[in-house]
């Protein structure tokens, strides 16, 4: 059973992997989920999701994703929104933070926002949650490090703060110019280093238990009460999405190869065929032969009709299960035209060297063989 985790600087996916195996994906942005699902996961966990400049996650693909059977877990941060919008609906909320949102105890989203860098970085966290922030005021006056107005003073401090400037430096320096005692402060500070909340990573950490429990209950695909809305909009978003292929983060383009060269005489075959493809599209491209519309129209639609896809949704299935996006395939589909194009204009050449090819491989004496054989009968 395949998981598929959106996780960034919530959890690593080192942290994730010592707990469950599953296919870790950054951040999600409007579209990923609508992508994973075309892979047919079992399950999609939404940790880390991107807010402001990038569309986020829609709600509809969420939906989308649970009608056509795979289970959806949301927690700890843009996961514990969705969750909690999306409850009513099936999509599995995990943590305290989900609750708090469910329950309305939390209402704004600047409340799991941090600002992070990219892949580069691994997504590492550059402000604090206020989530995180609220969780480790309530254990310092729990552990008397803080009194009660000691604490609603940080905690109003941090909310008042832009999510990106949130960090427990900053809140202090705030308190101090604010008149807290500086021995209050003092003592906090030097709580924190052990006594802070990473309240996200336990949350987190708590789905993918939650996962990994359903994973051995094995209940099949997940079964919901209500019908999908297919709508304009909706079309128009799964064209959207499906131009940007879901990057694999489990290196499946070298794991194809790998495999395939575990069989010899298949690589031979396959490495016959590809370069005999790139050398007849090279050729045609020398040679200057375009390509009409209407070729390239036919091209397509014989494609799809020979591997049965009969529409924009099953298309995109192909294109996420194959690694390829609307362009990559528009260039297989011109490269084929293009082999089309050099065997129709040299069909006796290229017999002959099927021949040379053949005999290269020991095919030759086979097929003369059979070929002979299916003559005396």
């Amino acid at each position: 059973m395949t998981v598929i985790l959106f996780t960034g600087p919530t959890l690593s996916p080192d942290e994730t992997g010592q707990r469950l195996e599953a296919v870790c994906l950054p951040p999600a942005s409007q579209g990923d989920v609508y992508r994973a699902s075309l892979r047919r996961p079992f399950a999609i966990g939404l940790i880390d999701g991107y807010f402001e400049r990038v569309p986020a996650v829609w709600h509809k693909e969420i939906l989308w994703a649970m009608s056509e059977g795979i289970h959806v877990f949301g927690s700890a941060s843009m996961g514990a929104l969705r969750a909690a919008e999306l409850a009513p609906f099936g999509m599995i909320g995990v943590g305290a933070i989900f609750e708090a949102f469910r329950d309305g105890v939390l209402e704004d989203d600047d409340e799991v926002a941090v600002a992070h860098p990219g892949a580069e970085h691994e997504y590492r966290a550059g402000s604090e949650a206020m989530v995180n922030i609220r969780a480790t005021l309530a254990r310092a006056h729990t552990d008397g490090v803080l009194n009660a107005g000691a604490q609603a003073t940080l905690e109003r401090i941090a909310k008042q703060l832009f999510y990106p400037e949130r960090s427990y430096d900053r809140i202090l320096e705030l308190a101090a110019s604010m008149g807290v005692p500086a021995e209050e402060l003092g003592a906090f500070h030097r709580w924190l280093p052990g006594g802070a909340v990473d309240q996200k990573r336990v949350d987190a950490l708590a789905m993918l238990q939650a996962i990994a429990d359903l994973m051995r209950e094995d209940p099949g695909p997940k079964r919901v009460s209500w019908s999908f809305e297919h709508t304009v909009f909706w079309d128009e978003a799964q064209n959207a999405a499906a131009e940007l292929p879901l990057a694999p983060a489990d290196g499946s383009d070298g794991m194809v190869l790998a495999e395939l060269r575990r069989d010899p005489e298949a690589a031979a075959r396959t490495d016959a065929a590809a370069l005999g493809w790139w050398l007849a599209a090279e050729r045609a491209r020398r040679d200057g032969g375009t390509i009409e519309s209407a070729a390239l129209l036919d091209e397509a639609r014989t494609f799809c009709e020979s591997r049965a896809l009969a529409d924009s949704m099953d298309l995109g299935r192909w294109l996420a299960r194959n690694h390829c996006s609307r362009q990559n395939l528009e260039h297989l589909l011109a490269a084929h035209v293009r082999v089309a194009q050099a065997r129709a204009a040299s069909p006796s050449a290229l017999e002959a060297s099927l021949l040379d090819c053949l005999r290269w491989t020991g095919e030759y004496a086979v097929l003369l063989e059979r070929a002979r054989w299916s003559k005396a009968r």
